[in-house]
């Protein structure tokens, strides 16, 4: 999830150029290219601005801001705009609602596609998430940082969205998007017909507990052995390493709440979870005693120190903080080997920016995620990733027990990258004839 995040960082590097843009009505316009969608977005109450954009394999295809309000209980403390993109295939197809987690600029791509809409030639919707990149208010006051709020910004995009779109809507996101697709099942439950959730976490508090022995369980025994004897030498050969890492960070214009030695030590502790989330080949760990450029190199490729850095929108971590919860570390095999006292505690000692370390967290959300799937049957399909550290805080196996509905499929050997194409041909096979199924009902 959080490496998810990080791999949104890079992002900030593409430079979108943008056409002439139209104001919706009540508004200044400035003209831009007719078309039928076009047209259907200006008449929509609360649309401020139409971006057209390229997108081959669609006929139309803008990116639009959205009039939201900072608090949907009351209204009165104001709006801000948030930020949707609309790709369009035709009025009688379905819609793929992408409820993102984090920052939907990569949907300005003109490649940008997902595998659910290539199946069904469906239209893409995705929202991007409230205080992310162009979705942030200004002033950015955390308190309307919520679930509650962020449930209420897909809801009502949603409801303008299918004045225009009637046919059968599929919710999806990946990672926390897979985890806010769950979420919006369980506070909106009528807004769309089924849900694809893919690689998603639901934790239980701030450092969950269940991603350390989780670890011990991924690959076999020998892949797990090599892995911690890397961790060791790297820090066993901490005066002749860290130097390295400091002038890595130094070069990068890096800059952390913690000393150069707690850094190393974090991207250390660090490393297992992001090797095995992202599915790294065993086969690339430097052997014992290799030079210490090839050390440091593999240590940055996997567990980088710039998860760690002072970042200009932490927004992910004040959601992890206050509703979302995150993981731990072991520290345990490291005895004597690290120069930071504890782990305990890093998000709001490293993460967590000062003006919102007052909020503390609140297991309400889990807690409606687990009561409302315990009772209900959404038509929903979970993908997750065996090896993926955060399948150890999935949506329990029990849940999806005795459901007509509700099905969970893992794929074998699976890392954070698990989607339906990554599936065996007979998953992949059930899960086509399941949603072929809803579709046409």
């Amino acid at each position: 999830m959080k490496r998810y995040f990080v791999w949104f960082l890079a992002l900030l590097a593409f430079v979108l150029s943008v056409p002439a843009t139209i104001q919706a009505q009540n508004t200044s316009v400035e003209t831009s290219a007719p078309g039928t969608l076009n047209e259907k977005l200006r008449q929509i109450d609360g649309i401020t601005r139409i971006t057209p954009l390229e997108a081959p394999g669609f006929t139309e295809k803008f990116e639009v801001l959205f009039t939201q309000p900072l608090d949907h209980k009351n209204p009165e403390t104001g709006t801000f705009s948030q930020r949707f993109y609309v790709l369009h295939r035709g009025y009688d197809r379905p819609v793929v609602y992408v409820t993102e987690g984090y920052r939907g600029s990569y949907a300005a791509r003109a490649a940008f596609t997902n595998e659910l809409a290539e199946k069904y030639n469906a239209n893409i919707i995705v929202a991007e998430h409230r205080y992310f990149e162009k979705s942030t208010p200004e002033p950015r006051n955390w308190d309307y940082l919520t679930v509650a709020n962020s449930m209420g910004d897909l809801h009502r995009i949603n409801e303008v969205m299918k004045t225009v779109y009637p046919e059968k809507w599929i919710a999806t996101g990946i990672s926390k998007g897979g985890q806010t697709t769950i979420m919006y099942a369980v506070y909106y439950p009528g807004d769309v017909d089924m849900y694809v959730p893919y690689v998603a976490p639901v934790c239980f508090g701030v450092e969950d507990g269940r991603h350390e022995p989780f670890l011990e369980r991924c690959g076999t025994a020998d892949d797990r052995a090599k892995l911690t004897a890397f961790q060791r030498e790297v820090l066993e050969r901490r005066e002749e390493i860290q130097p390295l890492f400091q002038k890595h960070t130094d070069d990068e214009k890096l800059s952390f709440r913690i000393p150069i030695e707690e850094v190393y030590d974090m991207c250390i502790l660090e490393y297992p979870f992001a090797f095995w989330q992202w599915g790294a080949p065993v086969e690339k760990i430097p052997a014992p005693g290799s030079d210490a450029q090839d050390m440091l190199a593999h240590l940055l490729a996997i567990a980088g120190p710039d998860y760690f850095s002072v970042i200009s929108e932490p927004s992910f971590y004040v959601q992890a903080a206050r509703e979302l919860g995150y993981y731990g570390y072991d520290t345990k095999p490291f005895k004597g080997l690290l120069q930071i006292n504890t782990a305990k505690g890093y998000l709001h000692r490293y993460m967590v920016p000062e003006d919102a370390q007052q909020y503390k967290f609140s297991h309400r959300v889990h807690k409606d995620i687990y009561k409302y799937l315990k009772n209900n049957d959404p038509k929903m399909i979970a993908v997750n990733g065996e090896f993926d550290p955060w399948n150890a805080v999935a949506l329990d196996k029990k849940l999806f027990r005795n459901k007509e509905n509700m099905i969970l499929m893992v794929q074998q050997g699976g890392s954070h990258r698990a989607r339906i194409a990554t599936l065996s041909e007979e998953q992949q096979q059930q899960v086509w004839n399941r949603i072929d199924q809803w579709l046409t009902e």
